[in-house]
């Protein structure tokens, strides 16, 4: 299969979640995606996946996580880390380097805080340390567009606060396709968001002691860069690339976006 790409389930303390593996080298990295998963998780999407992001195949072992299967009211993104660190501790991957874009950005957050032993080095992109008025915008109005069922709306709210230039109409039309497969339920999906708007380990970053790349857009609608910048003055040592002139969506939308991630971590190996 290409790139080793595998569509994976993972049953760990009385819970599962799908996962994506694929990729050969010697060194295991860690990707856990936005609040998108709570529409659709990893399950089934391998082979795509490991295309888009085929460049990290030849020097790492890629592991991609969704939430658990079954969320609960009031979950958080310290039960997000720690469940991360039970599926780690089955699996037998005693440490890794974490790559977390938007709310996966904040459970890698939680995870270098609450787990630091587990954790090599840490990438943060497009992600913030707690909530700000950007995001409560955003976020409330796709809880309120949920409530309603209106799933196109928030598809197409996303893109316009994700894309910029040329890149948006393409966003708009992608999207728009993506709302044709309405989903049946929205609970995982305001789980995920209400965890966003909860989530806030701004008083511990200082604890966060591996090496951290964070990745912000400084025209970011989903949660400002301003929350990019916030982040890099309180993690110790941590760099910052702030990409001009780009939104939320900046990691499919700028070219160089996985190449830059890369030549960071290759440095921490």
């Amino acid at each position: 299969m290409l790139f080793n790409a595998r569509n994976e389930n993972i049953r760990f303390s009385g819970h599962d979640c799908d996962y994506i593996s694929f990729g050969s080298g010697d060194d295991t990295l860690i990707m856990l995606p936005g609040v998108g998963d709570g529409f659709k998780t990893a399950k089934g999407v391998a082979v795509p996946f490991s295309l888009m992001y085929r460049c990290f195949a030849e020097d790492f072992r890629v592991l991609v996580f969704s939430r658990r299967n079954r969320l609960l009211n009031g979950f958080t993104t310290k039960d997000m880390a720690d469940d991360l660190a039970a599926i780690m501790d089955k699996l037998g991957v005693e440490s890794a380097h974490v790559f977390g874009v938007s709310q996966g950005g904040m459970i890698a957050q939680q995870m270098a805080i609450r787990h630091p032993d587990k954790v090599k080095s840490l990438v943060l992109a497009v992600t913030a340390p707690r909530a700000n008025d950007i995001m409560k915008d955003a976020l409330g109005t796709w809880l309120k567009m949920a409530d309603k069922g209106d799933y196109k709306g928030i598809m197409l709210d996303t893109a316009e606060r994700s894309y910029t230039g040329a890149y948006l109409e393409r966003g708009r039309r992608m999207n728009n396709l993506l709302a044709l497969a309405k989903p049946k339920d929205y609970t995982r999906f305001r789980i995920l968001c209400e965890s966003c708007l909860e989530h806030n380990a701004y008083d511990d970053l200082d604890r966060i002691t591996c090496p951290t790349f964070i990745i912000g857009a400084d025209s970011d609608k989903v949660l400002g860069g301003e929350a990019s910048k916030e982040l890099a003055a309180k993690i110790p040592g941590a760099e910052l690339y702030m990409y001009p002139g780009y939104s939320h969506g900046v990691y499919e939308q700028a070219k160089d976006f996985n190449n830059r991630v890369l030549e960071y971590l290759l440095k921490q190996k």
